[in-house]
């Protein structure tokens, strides 16, 4: 495998579809670091099983990596996505029944059946119910990158974390984009890569805009604030530009890199 482990654009995997049955965290090797956090109901195309461990393709970004065989299950095709930060996954339409498991924030699900306020869904790996409220359509997203963002605000920061018991600069960007959806590679390198167009360094920025240093990005939240997950304070956060940039250029990361305005490109699938 390259250095690069992404495929390239328009190239198809041919592998064996699979679906995440709990989230898991993508690897280089079946025991390097994480590189980035799949979620429950994410599609994984298998190219290679070595001891217990699949390697392929995360379909929604194109990541390569290595997952363990066990979080790996029938792939079901979604229908709906969550819409809420997180929710539960119930075994019956009852908030008095003790819930199983959750779903975090973009996990794609399949409804089966409405019933009330709750839907009967569908996920790798088994069914339950979900309060309608925390579903959208796929096609129906939410109104606002930056809300989303901002909807992280006190999540921990955990290296390569998609989801809301932990997320990464480049992980909160992708949710924050999916959940509006907007298609978004996974880490800040090629996120830097996404069309658009680079801001003059006397350009005010706007709210969706995309900050980036060398390793590192946020997103813009208006003219002088931004939102970001940060090894500085442990948790997403919500701050001025002046004091992010000013406490970042003295640390080992350095200045900004680019400030960029993305094309905003419409999620497909």
């Amino acid at each position: 495998m390259t250095d690069r482990r992404f495929l390239a654009p328009g190239h198809a995997a041919a592998g064996e579809a699979r679906g995440l049955v709990e989230c898991a965290f993508l690897r280089a090797a079946p025991d390097g670091a994480c590189d980035r956090q799949l979620l429950i109901g994410d599609r994984f195309d298998v190219l290679e099983v070595i001891e217990g461990f699949a390697f392929g393709v995360s379909v929604k970004d194109g990541y390569l990596g290595y997952l363990p065989l066990a979080t790996l299950g029938a792939p079901v095709a979604p229908t709906h996505w969550v819409s809420a930060l997180l929710t539960r996954l119930w075994p019956s339409p009852s908030i008095k029944s003790e819930p199983v498991s959750f779903l975090p924030m973009t996990a794609r699900l399949r409804v089966l059946r409405q019933a009330g306020g709750w839907c009967e869904i569908e996920v790798p790996g088994g069914t339950g119910f979900v309060p309608v409220a925390h579903l959208r359509e796929l096609g129906d997203w939410a109104d606002s990158v930056v809300a989303t963002a901002r909807a992280f605000l006190g999540t921990p920061y955990v290296w390569a974390g998609n989801e809301p018991s932990g997320i990464d600069c480049s992980g909160l960007v992708q949710v924050a984009f999916r959940s509006g959806g907007f298609a978004c590679p996974p880490d800040s390198d090629v996120q830097a890569a996404m069309d658009g167009r680079a801001l003059g360094a006397e350009e005010a920025l706007q709210a969706g805009d995309l900050v980036f240093w060398k390793g590192h990005v946020a997103i813009a939240s208006g003219e002088r604030t931004l939102v970001h997950a940060n090894a500085h304070h442990m948790a997403v956060v919500e701050e001025t530009v002046e004091a992010a940039v000013a406490r970042i250029a003295a640390s080992d990361t350095g200045p900004v890199t680019l400030r960029l305005r993305p094309d905003w490109v419409v999620l497909r699938g």
